[in-house]
């Protein structure tokens, strides 16, 4: 499994930071008042909370990066599809406010459903275009409009300097990146590197859905991805093969996309491709979908750093 010298992924967690206060807002009229009394640069960290190690690395890096910290936590609605498990979703709104006070954060602002959209949903939102079609986009339709939708309104509600987001997540950092120039919103958005367990399994809030078996054949998500980068001096066609072996061996990973990709466009690599890219995954264990990727420079034996 990877470690430091491997690749780019970090490995965690690392040692945490000094509990202190982290105040918990819900409404918006609060969250403008703390928003007017911190300090810059303010640092905003997203997430629909289940916080874990990955979540203690964003706020750590904005900590050391930010004047003040605030962390948003909300299970947006919006990006969930029918059949989705919008309602099984984890909640541990106490457990996170814990982990956030340890990594330094100075506020959660975890608002209902009915404070981020007081209007109930929507009707004009962030069309996420072609960028938004392709990978996830195809096998979630509307899921990056939603996830857009949300980023943007609580851009708008906590006005950051800077913005954090995982580089677990892939194409929604780039559609992010894209929407905040496209749209010239003024925030500076930052790339973490991902934060995997031992045996390389990349953290997520839905890997508590698997069981000891599903966890197994997880690990094949990271073993592909590892296999890809180890193949790369030999060009595209190398990389999808080595990493297209490892999953087809395990029976316990169903396969939604294998893709090569370029890191910026998204659009699928030629054979003949070469300098950076991105291989990315998708899968279903048991009854968990799963993503994982890893950045890549194809013909050439360095690794690129994902968190830039």
């Amino acid at each position: 499994m990877p470690t430091e010298k491997d690749g780019p992924d970090a490995r965690g967690p690392a040692p945490s930071g000094t509990a202190g206060p982290c105040e918990l807002i819900t409404s918006r009229e609060r969250l403008a008042e703390v928003r007017a009394g911190l300090t810059g640069p303010v640092g905003v960290v997203m997430t629909m909370g289940a916080l874990h190690a990955g979540h203690a690395a964003l706020i750590r890096r904005a900590r050391g990066e930010s004047g003040s910290v605030l962390v948003t936590v909300f299970v947006n609605p919006l990006q969930f599809g029918p059949g989705e498990d919008l309602d099984r979703y984890p909640r541990s709104l106490q457990e996170d406010l814990l982990l956030c006070a340890r990594e330094g954060a100075d506020a959660v602002f975890a608002p209902s459903a009915g404070t981020v959209y007081p209007g109930g949903a929507p009707a004009i939102r962030v069309c996420s275009g072609p960028l938004g079609e392709v990978l996830e986009g195809r096998s979630r339709p509307g899921h990056f409009d939603g996830m857009l939708t949300v980023v943007a309104k609580l851009l708008g509600l906590t006005r950051p300097d800077q913005a954090y987001f995982g580089q677990k997540d892939a194409q929604q950092l780039v559609l992010i990146r894209r929407m905040v120039q496209d749209l010239e919103l003024g925030v500076r958005v930052h790339a973490v590197p991902t934060v995997r367990d031992p045996d390389g399994v990349a953290l997520s809030s839905r890997n508590a859905y698997l069981s000891g078996q599903d966890r197994l054949a997880a690990t094949a998500l990271c073993r592909a991805l590892l296999a890809g980068l180890a193949a790369a001096p030999g060009g595209a066609g190398t990389v999808r093969r080595a990493a297209g072996e490892v999953l087809d061996a395990e029976p316990g990973c169903h396969v939604d996309y294998l893709a090569l990709v370029h890191p910026r466009t998204l659009r699928e690599l030629d054979d003949g491709a070469t300098g950076a890219a991105l291989l990315a995954v998708a899968a279903r264990v048991g009854g968990t979908r799963l993503i994982d990727n890893l950045p890549l420079r194809l013909g050439d034996e360095r690794t690129p750093d994902e968190g830039h």
